[in-house]
């Protein structure tokens, strides 16, 4: 498995997890944190610290997200280099290729020569 393909790997999981982790909050308040624990009921670590644990979350995992893709840039410039273009290479030729061969054409002399038909419309 080539480094790119467990970047791959580890960027989808990431984004999954920000995705349910975004899904849960709620920018009022209400939403999943506040429902743990039967509504207005005093709850063990109370809905203020689950809304800044879930906010850490995201910004920690949207950080992580960004950090993965930098580094799959890298990996991907530095695995193989056999994909460049090389077409703009002037100095590599194909070793097959022969030169094309450009027909020489008769000068055309007094005798051989027929005027040629003009339309004057």
């Amino acid at each position: 498995m080539s480094t790119f393909s467990i970047f791959l790997v580890l960027i989808v999981i990431v984004a999954f997890l920000l995705v349910v982790v975004i899904m849960v909050q709620n920018p009022k308040g209400g939403g999943l944190s506040s429902s743990f624990g039967g509504g207005g009921t005093q709850q063990v670590g109370g809905v203020k610290k689950t809304s800044d644990f879930l906010d850490k979350s995201t910004w920690a995992l949207a950080t992580l997200l960004l950090a993965l893709i930098l580094l799959s840039n890298v990996a991907i410039g530095g695995t193989d280099n056999s994909q460049e273009s090389k077409a703009l290479d002037l100095d590599a030729a194909p070793a097959t290729s022969q030169p094309i061969a450009v027909p020489v054409q008769d000068t055309p002399t007094e005798e051989n020569s027929t005027p040629e038909a003009t339309d004057s419309e």
